[in-house]
């Protein structure tokens, strides 16, 4: 097997309430724990899904239902690809979505910073975005090789 072959995949959709955020943060970590990631690198994930999923939710739907889609995909080399789509109204400019503080909810409880989360604690992350299509992000983390324990 190549290190970069796919082991596993998993796709999931969900409509776009507020209540699947937690059951998509659940799901993804259990299914990224067969890597047997540490602690911190699973409370990394679930914070990154959580923040990712909210966003679709809140500023991809905006006050309508929609589904959610994820999928996840775990490789030979302990990394792993999280992709979450929605097919909201879109961001017009990605750029300026991305940086921190920046929010399409100014008067709401938003504080502008789910982009900067996610690249906080993923390896990478991709923002593509079609206005009036939907939003993907894609995020990508290497885990750690923890040592053997004798």
């Amino acid at each position: 097997m190549s290190k970069k072959e796919v082991i596993n995949e998993m796709k999931l959709s969900l409509q776009s309430y507020s209540v699947n955020e937690s059951a998509a943060r659940a799901i993804v970590s259990a299914f990224c724990a067969q890597l047997n990631p540490t602690f911190d690198e699973l409370s990394d994930i679930r914070c990154a899904v959580s923040e990712a999923v909210t966003n679709s939710a809140v500023h991809g739907y905006r006050g309508v239902i929609g589904s959610i889609s994820i999928d996840v995909k775990l490789y030979g080399d302990r990394s792993l690809r999280i992709e979450i789509k929605d097919k909201g109204c879109g961001i017009e400019n990605v750029e300026k979505a991305m940086q921190p503080l920046f929010t399409t909810d100014p008067e709401g409880e938003r504080s502008g910073m789910g982009f900067t989360v996610m690249e906080n604690f993923m390896d990478m992350i991709k923002v593509s975005s079609k206005p009036g299509k939907g939003t993907k992000v894609s995020m990508t983390k290497k885990l750690s090789h923890l040592p053997i324990r004798k």
